[in-house]
């Protein structure tokens, strides 16, 4: 019976990474896609219980938003969508007003799109990590252990 179980969780997680790989290259199909049009902001926020979002604005030499696409969800099987509403506009003007249409995860990954982009673009900088809740977790540990 155990051996059933263990081989169970086997095909389980392989089918995850199957799913997840398959996500994977359907987000780098629109990636290049968009890539070939001018450059791409990437933002994402995670969410805690509700679904992730990584937001895709792709942005011409005059640094107008040319195309805007999101993948929203909490499994392997979301998909990545053409997202309205930011075209023409010009990504270093992107104001509060300009994200009411939004769920607050979209509008939280638009404004990380925004400020990625003019840390690498216009500043030269480096995209910034957000620790995973796992690495805060074990940052606040080894701090208590050291102290």
């Amino acid at each position: 019976m155990i051996i059933y179980l263990i081989i169970l969780i086997g095909l389980a997680w392989l089918v995850q990474s199957f799913l997840g790989f398959l996500q994977i290259q359907h987000f780098n199909k629109h990636f290049v896609e968009m890539r070939r049009k001018g450059k791409v902001a990437i933002g994402r926020r995670r969410g805690f219980f509700r679904a992730g979002t990584v937001v895709l604005l792709g942005v011409n030499s005059r640094k107008e938003i040319i195309d805007a696409r999101k993948m929203q969800g909490i499994t392997v099987l979301s998909k990545v969508k053409v997202l309205k509403g930011l075209e023409e506009k010009s990504i270093l003007k992107i104001k509060e007003v300009d994200l009411k249409q939004y769920d607050v995860l979209t509008a939280a990954s638009i404004q990380d799109a925004v400020f990625q982009y003019k840390t690498v673009v216009l500043e030269g900088g480096e995209v910034l990590e957000h620790p995973s809740l796992f690495k805060k977790i074990s940052n606040k540990f080894f701090k208590l252990k050291e102290g």
